[in-house]
């Protein structure tokens, strides 16, 4: 399903600003490689939420190769922190690459394993925090990333319309059920408000009360 009218999305891409030859090589890679990266229009959103709340710390959960990463750091304050997570060693290494050709790394940690796991052992608060990471996990992030959250901070969440597949999951789809009660517990929870996006394949964003 598509999310957006063909002609329209054309339209919302030739608006996109000019940006950093290092984005374009990235968004090259992940189309290469078909690579679920975030692209330049929820990229942007990401560096306008993060500029929004002023964002000093910032704790991205799935980073792949550092792509949205990056638009965050472009938001963040000057003597901010980000926080990027994978489960896989190569990703975290290319991202460490791809921050330090754009002369950021010293703005950055870089922590391999389960995302969720990793959050858990932070005290906080975040400003943002950008949940990526493994669908099915989902329901999981709501709570965890509320207490860790900053009075006033964000929970933006990518992937959140899943290509429709959300609106009638089939039977035995676990990855669409999971971002389906995702969006339902968001939408119940008494201490985020939330809205969603229908931009590119969906992206939330809940405000932490």
């Amino acid at each position: 399903m598509e999310i957006l009218e063909s002609a329209i999305q054309e339209y919302l891409d030739s608006l996109l600003p000019a940006r950093p030859e290092v984005f374009r090589e990235m968004e090259r890679l992940a189309e290469e490689e078909s690579f679920p990266a975030v692209g330049p229009h929820v990229g942007s959103l990401l560096e306008l939420l993060a500029r929004s709340v002023r964002a000093q710390r910032i704790f991205e959960l799935g980073s792949g190769f550092g792509y949205s990463a990056l638009w965050l750091v472009q938001g963040m304050e000057p003597d901010g922190r980000i926080i990027l997570t994978d489960r896989d060693a190569g990703n975290l290494q290319s991202a460490r690459e791809y921050f330090r050709r754009a002369g950021l790394e010293e703005f950055a940690e870089f922590r391999q394993g389960d995302a969720l796991n990793l959050l858990e052992l932070e005290i906080g608060p975040f400003d943002l925090i950008f949940n990526d990471a493994d669908k099915e996990d989902y329901p999981h992030v709501v709570d965890l990333a509320h207490s860790r959250l900053a009075p006033g901070g964000l929970l933006v969440s990518d992937n959140t319309l899943w290509g429709g597949r959300v609106v009638d999951p089939v039977p035995g789809d676990e990855t669409a059920e999971a971002i389906r009660l995702y969006n339902h517990k968001l939408a119940l929870h008494r201490g985020f408000l939330t809205v969603q996006i229908p931009i590119r394949d969906g992206v939330s964003v809940s405000i932490r009360k």
